[in-house]
């Protein structure tokens, strides 16, 4: 039995128990409740292996088919015809052995690029092109940026737009679905309705994957170096740029999308929903204006333990609102939307706000200066036989259109 059927027969069990209860109005039993508790224990658990894994396929899915579009990188085999791919091979060869211990064409490549990289030579204590600053190969980037989406929904939904520099980014803003046109009599004059315009701003925040240290065997003999390294800079800038996108509180840091006064506000009872009523999440997606509840790319975006309260709710005719996919990467659906997860929600608490509803594309912008970069250390460690590595990266996000994403705050009291 598949991870999927398994996880659906136990839900079916599940209700069918909570169903046997509901019927005779009234609560569990001490087995009723050890067993309820036991299989949804069991589901918390497949959801979360289910989860991985089709994380992990889809990661590997879209790294296999960028490495397919560079034949003979990294193997020394099949044909290196154009530009990205003879630099994704001095790049590789720079990561293994660094600028100075490489010959020939690959060593000209990197300084070469070098040479033409304004945005690290210009750079005040950046480095040079021999201490290892270098703009990444396109596929080392392209590795980064997936990994960097593995670990939070946010960058994947979001807006993304790439600039070469990091100077203040403003737009222009409007909020008109207040206003409506008007009848017009015979001969009479049109009333003026003046749009008023607001401001957004986007800044570009230096983000550091921190140091990681490789042996130097490992780095010279491992087939798969480049993109371990790729890896866990994604993974590093990943999880701290899906926080900042979530709860950053603006200012030093980018804004989150949960920052702004909840839409609705919960009163349900903590012992029994966690604070999280059937009427609460009506209320949400209604505070939408139907200009974005109509949206089709509104889901719900929630912590694990909304996930958890949530799963024990019904509609008015005693219906379980949560429905667990029964197709591999197809995403669960609460009230018909699809449901995201998202570990940098806060945790149900009082006051909390682990839930949220809406576009995220049409809510949160994130941008990117300038690429993916990475300084390679080797004087430093050198007594140990380690090579240093660290990228860095400079992003900023924020709220664009507010009115398209809203959140639920739990119950202030318990």
């Amino acid at each position: 039995m598949t991870l999927l059927a398994e996880r659906a027969t136990i839900w079916e069990q599940m209700k069918a128990l909570n169903a046997t209860a509901r019927n005779a109005n009234r609560d569990f039993d001490g087995e009723e409740t050890a067993s309820y508790e036991k299989m949804e224990k069991d589901l918390e658990s497949l959801t979360n292996r289910i989860e991985r894994d089709e994380k992990e396929a889809k990661l590997d899915a879209s790294l296999e088919k960028k490495f397919e579009n560079h034949p003979g990188l990294y193997t020394g085999t099949g044909p290196v015809d154009t530009d990205d791919a003879k630099f994704e091979n001095a790049f590789s060869q720079f990561l293994r052995y660094g600028l100075n211990d490489m010959e020939g064409d690959p060593r000209q490549i990197m300084q070469a690029r070098f040479a033409q990289d304004k945005r690290i030579s210009n750079a005040a204590g950046v480095g040079t092109g021999v201490a290892g600053g270098f703009t990444v190969a396109p596929l080392f980037r392209a590795t980064v940026i997936e990994t960097m989406k593995y670990y939070g929904p946010m960058l994947d939904e979001s807006e993304n737009i790439t600039t070469d520099t990091g100077a203040i980014m403003n737009w222009p803003t409007n909020d008109d679905t207040g206003n409506m046109g008007a009848l017009l009599a015979e001969n009479a004059t049109i009333t003026a309705q003046d749009v008023t315009y607001g401001q957004g701003q986007l800044e570009a925040y230096m983000y550091t994957s921190k140091l990681i240290l490789a042996s130097l065997q490992f780095m010279q003999d491992s087939p798969n170096a480049d993109t371990w390294l790729a890896k866990k800079i994604g993974q590093r800038l990943g999880r701290i740029l899906n926080n900042h996108a979530t709860v950053g509180v603006g200012t030093t840091q980018p804004d989150g999308i949960t920052v702004p006064a909840a839409a609705v506000t919960g009163t349900g009872s903590f012992a029994t929903t966690g604070g999280i009523q059937y009427t609460n999440l009506i209320d949400l997606m209604e505070s939408l204006d139907p200009a974005y509840g109509n949206d089709p790319n509104c889901k719900w975006m929630m912590h694990q333990t909304s996930r958890k309260a949530i799963r024990k709710l019904v509609d008015t005719t005693g219906r379980p609102i949560w429905e667990p996919a029964l197709q591999a990467n197809v995403p669960d659906t609460l009230i018909g939307r699809p449901v995201l997860i998202n570990p940098d929600m806060a945790t149900v608490a009082q006051n909390a706000k682990s839930l949220g509803y809406g576009s995220i594309k049409s809510a949160y912008i994130v941008r990117e200066t300038a690429g993916v970069q990475i300084l390679r250390l080797v004087e430093r460690y050198a007594d140990s036989l380690q090579v240093g590595f660290f990228g860095f990266a400079r992003f900023d996000g924020t709220l664009q259109d507010a009115n398209a994403f809203k959140t639920f705050q739990v119950t202030p009291t318990a």
